[in-house]
């Protein structure tokens, strides 16, 4: 058969509250037009993160209720650390309470003034823990990345030629550690070759620099390896996804992703020393190591979950899905970057709205109009999240302006994506109509998730 078809059954469903235009106004003001305060009650679509958003199956519900809450050595613990050891080949696994906890315990060891931390891409919560300690976040994409037009097969992939250049002119006993985020999810959620994870760990080596993963989306990556790189098309998701673990040092993941729960993460090395001083902080931040912040239950669901990811029937659907919606809206001239990731689609606000400067911020224009049309919340991947200030307060603007579209994993029917198509289109219609918007009040880090706006008249 031709059509694919949600590997699955719905057994539990919860409503939907459908809201007028007019309410949906008063709530952009009440939540002063940033979507991130904006109550989930009053949202339709919400397709603001695939992060915790998953829907769980009814065996994970079951390891939840076989859960161990023992304080300390809990069988949950033990059953969670063999899966991810199974998986990842490392031999030091610390659970956390999600993926941000375990960046902010790895660079609170490793970052510090003078440091510097390349990746092929960090996204916000990685950026913010590195610079949080003095040390500076280096974005490394390849040259195919910087391009949203362009289809190519591994866009995600790290700047090679540009990380063995920074390695020499800024020496390699100031980068304590690379980072590679796999998939690439600042970069459109691209992803990474197994050849150029190979060339990074390689080059890393020679240089006596760890390499760790942000593997959140680990089994989306290995599913576009066997699609798209030769000589993987006969292997198992799971044994490409060890292989990618294998030329890594460690990894720090959120379990919210790609282990379909709704809070959990871990951070995994091979370095005995380093594993040391990190449960060291995880007892005073997050908890005794054999919980990590965490609930039995929650390790139970993060075990159970690792197992059904690695599902290709599930991959299929969840990438065929995802393309599904840029397919049909490349169709209708809508410009997002090329080509559809795994996990979203990514809006090209800058040629969406090429009216609107940067300094309007064009991204999170779009994505407050797709909320006020149709209810669906998006998040803004552009110079709202990643822009900068130069020393006169002048922005600096992120590469790219994008609004992500992030498809939570088994909540969605096709009637709810076509829905979403229905209300892009009805903007882009419409898109010489809008205006941008300006920052009225801001913190110093991490500004998307609390800023404030006003619409620019």
């Amino acid at each position: 058969m031709k059509t694919i078809i949600e590997p699955f059954k719905i057994k539990s469903v919860e409503p939907i509250r459908f809201t007028t235009l007019e309410e949906r106004e008063a709530i952009l003001e009440l939540a002063f037009n940033n979507l991130f305060l904006v109550p989930a009650e009053g949202v339709l679509i919400d397709l603001l993160t695939d992060s915790g958003t998953s829907a769980m199956s009814a065996d994970q519900w079951a390891g939840m209720m076989r859960g161990d809450e023992s304080y300390a050595g809990a069988r949950s613990f033990y059953r969670f650390e063999a899966k991810v050891r199974e998986l990842t080949g490392f031999r030091y696994i610390i659970p956390t309470h999600q993926g941000r906890a375990a960046e902010k315990i790895l660079f609170s060891i490793t970052g510090g003034k003078g440091k510097f931390v390349p990746n092929n891409s960090h996204f916000d919560t990685t950026r913010a823990n590195v610079e949080f300690t003095g040390a500076e976040a280096i974005d490394l994409p390849c040259t195919e990345g910087r391009d949203p037009d362009l289809i190519a097969d591994f866009k995600g992939n790290m700047d090679l030629e540009g990380l063995a250049r920074f390695i020499r002119n800024t020496g390699r006993s100031n980068i304590p550690l690379c980072m590679m985020t796999v998939t690439n999810n600042s970069g459109g959620g691209q992803p990474v070759s197994m050849a150029n994870i190979k060339a990074t760990k390689e080059l890393c080596a020679r240089n006596g620099i760890p390499l760790f993963l942000d593997a959140c989306r680990f089994a989306e990556n290995a599913y576009f390896i066997k699609l798209r790189e030769p000589g993987y098309e006969d292997r198992t998701v799971e044994s490409i996804a060890q292989e990618m673990f294998a030329h890594a040092d460690g990894a720090t993941m959120s379990a919210k992703k790609d282990a379909l729960v709704n809070m959990g993460g871990f951070l995994a090395m091979n370095d005995e020393s380093l594993a040391t001083r990190a449960r060291n902080i995880l007892i005073v931040t997050e908890g005794f190591p054999t919980y990590g912040g965490l609930a039995g239950r929650d390790l139970e669901a993060i075990a159970q979950g690792l197992d059904e990811i690695v599902d290709e029937h599930y991959l299929q659907y969840r990438i065929r899905s995802v393309e599904y919606l840029g397919e049909r809206l490349t169709r209708e001239g809508v410009p997002i970057l090329q080509p559809p990731g795994g996990h979203a689609i990514y809006l090209n606000a800058r040629k969406f709205l090429p009216q609107i400067p940067v300094d309007q911020y064009p991204g999170q224009a779009l994505s407050l109009e797709l909320f006020r049309a149709g209810g669906i919340r998006s998040a803004e991947i552009g110079s709202v999240m990643f822009g900068k200030y130069d020393r006169d307060g002048k922005l600096i603007p992120a590469r790219m302006e994008l609004v992500r579209l992030a498809i939570p994993r088994r909540v969605y029917t096709q009637s709810h994506i076509d829905y979403v198509i229905e209300a892009v289109l009805d903007v882009y219609k419409r898109r010489s109509e809008l205006r941008g918007v300006r920052i009225i009040e801001e913190p110093p880090i991490l500004r998307h998730f609390t800023a404030k706006f006003a619409k620019v008249e």
